[in-house]
This record gives C-alpha cells, sequence and structure tokens, in this order.
C-alpha cells in the first residue's frame, strides 16, 4: 500500500479533493491518504498555515496531492506555494496543456508542455524600498538551477520523443541574467543532437503562442515566464481548469491545479474538477500505474462528450458531484 499526502485546500478545494478521492476508490488501486488542512483553514483552526505534522507527513511519503490553497492576508507568507517549493527545493513546475477535442476552442490540437524553473528569479521576493519614490527588486539566475530544469527538460523530450525544445528568454536585454540561462540552454543542446532545440525572446513567444501555437512542443524557461505563458497555454485550451501540473525535484513530487481556490463558488458544487483529476492521473504515472492514468484521461474525455456531463465553465449545466459520477461512470 503506497501513501500519499494530501491537503485538503481552501476554497473549492474541498469539493475537488472529494472528486479525486472518489474516482481513485473507483479505481481500487493500493493507495491511501494521510489528510491535511493547510493554508486558510489551518490558519483559522491553529493559527499556523504549515502544520509541522503536514510537511513531516510530506518529507516521509515524498508524493502529495495538493488542492487550491488560500493564503491569509499580512500572514507572514506570500505563497504557501512558493513556501512548499522552497522548503523542499521543487526546482521544476511541468504544466502540460493538451486540447480535449470534444470542447470548441480557438485552436485544435494543442499539446504544449511547460517547463517553468521554479525556485529563481524575481519570485524569490527580494525587494526593498530604495526611498520614498523608488522600489527595487533581485532578478536571481544561477548556472546550476538553470543546467537542472534545461536538462530535465531535454530527457523529457527525448524520454517521451517529442519534437523539440524551445527556451524562452529576455536576453537581448537582460544579458546577465537571462543571458546566464540562454547560454547554459545552447551548451546543453550540444549533449543532446537528436532533440530539435531553438530559443525565442519572451514578447515574441507569446505572440506566436497565440498566432501560431501549433509551432511550440515543449518549452523552458525562467520562473516568471513560465507563470505568464503557462496561462497563456491554458487559455488556448479553454481556461485554468483544464491544467494540470507537478513541481518535482528528484525526491519530491507535488501535484495541483494551476488554479487558485475561488472562494467565490466554494460549497456550490459549481467547480470544475478536470485540472485536479488530470493532475492526479500525472501522479498515477509518477507512482507506476500509467494504464491507469490513461484509463482516467480517456473517462475524462468521453465526459466532455455529453455537455450536460459538463460543468458551466465549459458550457455544461452539471455541478463538480455530477461531473465526478459521470467521470466515474466512464471508467467503464
Amino acid at each position: 500500500m503506497r501513501t500519499i499526502t494530501l491537503f485538503r485546500g481552501d476554497g473549492i478545494g474541498p469539493e475537488l479533493t472529494e472528486s479525486v478521492l472518489s474516482i481513485f476508490q473507483a479505481l481500487k488501486l493500493p493507495l491511501e491518504f494521510e489528510q491535511f488542512d493547510a493554508g486558510l483553514t489551518s490558519f483559522e483552526k491553529t493559527g499556523d498555515l504549515l502544520p509541522a505534522e503536514a510537511l513531516e507527513s510530506i518529507r516521509k511519503n515524498k508524493v502529495f496531492l495538493k488542492a487550491p490553497i488560500t493564503t491569509p492576508v499580512a500572514s507572514g507568507f506570500r505563497s504557501i506555494n512558493v513556501a512548499l517549493r522552497k522548503e523542499f527545493d521543487l526546482y521544476a513546475n511541468i504544466r502540460p496543456a493538451k486540447s480535449l477535442p470534444q470542447l470548441k476552442t480557438r485552436y485544435k490540437d494543442i499539446d504544449i508542455v511547460i517547463f517553468r524553473e521554479n525556485t529563481e528569479d524575481l519570485y524569490i521576493g527580494e525587494e526593498e524600498m530604495v526611498s520614498a519614490d523608488e522600489a527595487i527588486a533581485i532578478k536571481r539566475i544561477t548556472r546550476p538551477a538553470s543546467q537542472r530544469i534545461i536538462r530535465l527538460a531535454f530527457d523529457y523530450v527525448r524520454r517521451l520523443g517529442r519534437k523539440r525544445l524551445t527556451c524562452v528568454h529576455k536576453a537581448n536585454i537582460l544579458k546577465y541574467t537571462d543571458g546566464l540561462f540562454l547560454e547554459e540552454f545552447r551548451r546543453i543542446s550540444e549533449d543532446y543532437p537528436d532533440v530539435e532545440a531553438n530559443d525565442l525572446i519572451v514578447d515574441n513567444a507569446a505572440m506566436q503562442l497565440v498566432m501560431n501555437p501549433e509551432s511550440f512542443d515543449v518549452m523552458v524557461m525562467p520562473n516568471l515566464y513560465g507563470d505568464i505563458l503557462s496561462d497563456i497555454t491554458a487559455g488556448l485550451i479553454s481556461g485554468l481548469g483544464l491544467l494540470p501540473s507537478v513541481n518535482r525535484n528528484e525526491e519530491y513530487a507535488m501535484f495541483e491545479a494551476v488554479h487558485g481556490s475561488a472562494p467565490d463558488i466554494a460549497g456550490q458544487n459549481k467547480a470544475n474538477p478536470t485540472a485536479f483529476i488530470l493532475s492526479a492521473c500525472m501522479m498515477l504515472e509518477h507512482l507506476g500505474y500509467p494504464d491507469e492514468g490513461v484509463r482516467l484521461r480517456r473517462a475524462i474525455a468521453r465526459t466532455y462528450e455529453k455537455i450536460e456531463d459538463r460543468t458551466a465553465d465549459v458550457g455544461g449545466t452539471a455541478g463538480t458531484r455530477e461531473f465526478t459520477q459521470a467521470v466515474i461512470r466512464n471508467l467503464n
């Protein structure tokens, strides 16, 4: 029996958690979950955003599934996500955006995977007020961090037989920081002669994503660009409700939907659990259950074939629970 750490989340998080747990029960896999509150719910109960016992569970289990979490205002944390990435050095944020053919969108056959460096860049949050009228922020890029995310992306392309890897940067202006990242990309690409490699300046990459998304396959980039461009790729496939992710290194892996906790619709049976379920699919594949991951993806696709089984954000009439039950029916 494999044990997974599970954060139930805030806002719509508990509803998404119940959806995934119901589906896992139907899959009948030898998995069990240690469940914890974190974020706003935990803070209101205990005054602690990240309970020590939850962190210890992660250290023990190595794999954790995290529903959307709300970071309370003025709590001392910029973000629970940032805190978890820092605590466990989850340097790689991998966000696959893949079209569901059952959905009518501007673009068809989108299949883009973004590798986002997770520990550096402006996200380190090192800021300073120089004067009452001037503020600065530190953008930190290091060679070791750049090397490991770039190699991970190249290995992914090679292992899965993907087409190409595109590096996104602003090295024409940020010659030291993004210049270092691009330099490492070009150097490492020589170790992968079988992988097609190219690079784009970030503003051009943003334009090309909405003009010619079919020209992209796998992309690797520093932290801030990854945050922004992955929202664009989500838009290409119908929104954040369909975008899963994993934050990982060689020891730990945290699976989560990219979207937030949506407290405005919490408890109303309106949330779309697709992104969280797809994140669970990624977790199944990580744990060595690729067949079950494929089975669950197929069940989701079948569910999207009927408008009455879709949630309202994608043009349907079903609630969270009804969508979940449809996915479970389609597992058969």
